[in-house]
């Protein structure tokens, strides 16, 4: 888009600026230019921006640790605070675990993505992370493309249900992790889901949304969620592979949707390389 390009014009010239080989002035310019649509973004809104690291290091929890502090030091760089930024991580045992070094030892707040089972949700709630983002609409995706069943009622949509539980889960054991539902397919779920502590909604949605005016009663709330009968457990890393592999939506969306990030990465980087380096060879 041509209104971002002087965005990207800086990333480039961050990158060749910082040198080394071609690959690490690629990686630089990426992670320099995620940092200067954050801040950008960040001049539009009060709250905060999620940055996220590369789904290639999901199973490198080290090197997730890494990425996350490197990209906070570009924020600082550009004069915003590590209170504005929450850095995003894949919902692997690595990721979550990456998470709750960042949290401890760092004071970086994370956002916890590509989450589709409970498994990784008591995982992340035991990690002391910030923020999920339990996703929505591609478990309804799942069950609609391997199931018989084509349509379901907002109540009754499997995506729905699993926040739905997992949100009563984190308010009966007090957990502090915001729930913050994400990937809707339609205006019907996120009413069903209207109580849930932040909610992540396209335009089209939040345009629909607007043009109705019935009253809006949520459905989720702390005081329903502590009479729930769901039981506390604890999940070390056995017992959570076990259980997420259990689920069989959650273990292919989650692997499918980390590759679809990397492949991301990849074009991305792509893009970078021609502009960065196709001048100079004289193509």
């Amino acid at each position: 888009m041509p209104a971002y390009q002087e965005l990207v014009d800086d990333a480039v010239e961050y990158g060749k600026k910082l040198g080394g080989s071609e690959d690490e002035q690629i990686k630089n310019a990426c992670d320099k230019l995620f940092v200067l649509f954050g801040a950008e973004i960040l001049k539009r809104i009060p709250g905060r921006v999620s940055t996220e690291v590369d789904a290639r290091l999901s199973f490198d929890k080290e090197g997730m640790i890494q990425r996350a502090k490197r990209l906070i030091d570009l924020y600082k760089e550009a004069g915003i605070g590590k209170d504005r930024i929450l850095i995003k991580l894949s919902s692997t045992w690595e990721g979550i675990q990456a998470g709750k070094v960042l949290e401890e030892e760092y004071g970086i707040h994370c956002n916890m993505t590509l989450l589709f089972s409970f498994a990784q949700a008591v995982a992340c709630a035991e990690a002391g992370v910030t923020l999920i983002s339990p996703f929505v609409g591609r478990i309804l995706d799942w069950y609609v493309a391997n199931g018989d069943k084509k349509t379901y009622e907002p109540s009754e949509d499997p995506g729905v249900k699993s926040v739905t539980k997992i949100y009563n889960y984190y308010k009966k054991f007090g957990y502090k992790t915001i729930v913050m539902g994400a990937s809707f397919r339609n205006t019907g779920e996120i009413k069903a889901l209207a109580g849930c502590d932040y909610l992540t909604i396209s335009p089209k949605l939040l345009a629909e949304l607007s043009k109705e005016y019935a009253k809006l009663t949520p459905t989720l709330s702390v005081k329903d969620a502590q009479a729930c009968d769901l039981e506390k457990i604890h999940l070390d890393e056995k017992a959570f592979r076990w259980h997420h592999n259990e689920d069989q939506m959650a273990v292919e969306k989650l692997s499918d949707g980390i590759r679809k990030f990397a492949a991301d990465a990849v074009k991305l980087e792509r893009m970078l390389k021609e502009r960065m380096f196709s001048a100079e060879n004289g193509k």
